[in-house]
């Protein structure tokens, strides 16, 4: 792990265990929970749910990023989700993040108390990169091949964990160039954004590559790769495949897992915590021979 903990503007999201963030869409397209938390008071109540439940962290988010989603104006994102973050914020202290990538959503966001940005074009768009240096904010840095509209059409890679790695290790500098301190970065595979179920699976076994450049968070959530290899086409039936891969991707170096059920979640990650934790005090304990020194 390159680093400790994650400042988010005062709120501080230790990285000593596998954390959760829990998914808050305030859309009436996402794949999985479209419409549901439309409503202010529902979803403010949905948001400290997922506390209760065990989240870390809570990411909001107004626009649909599924294959095909329409765009949302950045005024509509900012009505549906300030209200909701605003009044989060005063009933909670864990960390809260936005997901982004335009800079008017970012800047309305921060001011009502978010203190990372998540954005699934690396901050590409005009003004993202300086909006998040000027704001201060964590950042997470998503591949994505492609747009939203258009990523599932065939994507192709040669070698996809080398070109997920050289795209990330470049947005990482860019962020450097701006002004974005390293430790305030953290990077996303993006695991269904512009890639086949082989590449998912690819990125997913080599997910300790980009644990080498900065802290991992993944979202496997319910997505059709768990559908593909589960046989569940309906997203709500993906639970027990989504946690096993957050288990799975935490054992292969994944700081932050992206979910939709925090509690399921929560009780696998806990007990994948203790046994590595008992096997690693188990060798800790172990008689030493004389050719443990050399």
């Amino acid at each position: 792990m390159i680093h400790a903990s994650l400042d988010c503007r005062g709120r501080v999201l230790e990285l000593d265990r596998p954390r959760i963030a829990g998914i808050v869409n305030l859309t009436s397209d996402s794949f999985s929970d479209g419409g549901r938390w439309l409503d202010r008071d529902a979803a403010i109540a949905h948001a400290l749910r997922l506390v209760d439940e065990g989240a870390d962290l809570l990411d909001f988010g107004a626009e649909s990023t599924r294959p095909g989603a329409a765009a949302v104006a950045a005024d509509e994102q900012i009505a549906r989700v300030v209200p909701v973050i605003e009044a989060v914020a005063a009933r909670t202290s864990v960390p809260l993040s936005i997901d982004t990538s335009h800079p008017d959503v970012m800047r309305a966001a921060v001011t009502a108390g978010v203190g990372m940005i998540n954005d699934v074009r690396a901050l590409r768009a005009d003004g993202a990169l300086d909006a998040a240096a000027e704001l201060g904010t964590v950042v997470c840095l998503m591949h994505m091949q492609g747009e939203p509209r258009t990523m599932q059409r065939d994507p192709h890679y040669d070698d996809v964990v080398g070109a997920v790695h050289r795209f990330l290790t470049d947005r990482l500098f860019a962020c450097q160039l701006a002004g974005i301190e390293r430790k305030r970065v953290i990077v996303d595979p993006g695991f269904g954004f512009g890639k086949t179920l082989e590449h998912n699976l690819a990125l997913l076994r080599e997910c300790a590559r980009f644990a080498e450049i900065a802290p991992v968070l993944v979202g496997l959530s319910r997505k059709s790769m768990i559908g593909a290899l589960t046989g569940r086409d309906d997203p709500l039936a993906r639970v027990a495949g989504s946690v096993t891969a957050a288990v799975i991707a935490v054992q292969r170096g994944a700081a932050i897992v992206r979910v939709h059920d925090v509690a399921e979640t929560r009780d696998a990650l806990a007990v994948q915590v203790a046994i590595g934790n008992a096997v690693a005090l188990r060798k800790a304990q172990a008689p030493r021979g004389p050719w443990d020194d050399d």
